[in-house]
């Protein structure tokens, strides 16, 4: 965790900061102020549009009496990519674009939920009693969960 902090408070600026420079150098100090503050703008438009379209989508599904659980993701991702695209900078604005694709956000999705799946193989959804113990609840070895499921695309 304390890694992940470090990389989020110091790292991340100090990369923006030395990509500024470097972008400043060759198009000039005024012309990159402008690309940060066009980026926001641009940004900004694109978040509240794709923002919109996709509480559409969740109130769609939520409608229908499914789990709009691909709209979340969607809404989660256009989140992000605001606060990417709010932050001034030239790395953060090309990772809030890239969460602003879709062909980026199923990518992302199959993904995340393909290491969902890993864990949930490997056991790492244990049962513990519900009863009031001193002792520690331990994984249950070699227990068997039925069930049923429907696979949707």
């Amino acid at each position: 965790m304390f890694r992940l902090l470090f990389l989020l408070f110091i790292a991340v600026p100090i990369v923006e900061i030395a990509l500024l420079i470097q972008v400043s150098e060759v198009i000039g100090g005024w012309a990159t102020i402008a690309l940060v503050i066009a980026t926001a703008v641009l940004g900004a438009k694109l978040v509240k549009q794709q923002g919109t379209q996709a509480l559409r989508s969740v109130q769609g599904e939520m409608a229908r009496g499914q789990m709009p659980a691909k709209e979340l993701f969607d809404g989660l991702c256009v989140v992000i990519a605001g606060v990417l695209l709010m932050t001034p900078g030239i790395m953060t604005d090309a990772l809030g674009f890239l969460l602003l694709t879709p062909l980026v956000r199923a990518k992302l999705a199959a993904g995340l939920m393909r290491q969902a799946t890993v864990h949930v193989a490997r056991g790492a959804a244990y049962s513990h009693t519900s009863h009031y113990s001193t002792e520690r609840s331990q994984p249950q070895q070699n227990s068997t969960i039925e069930g049923e499921f429907e696979r949707k695309d």
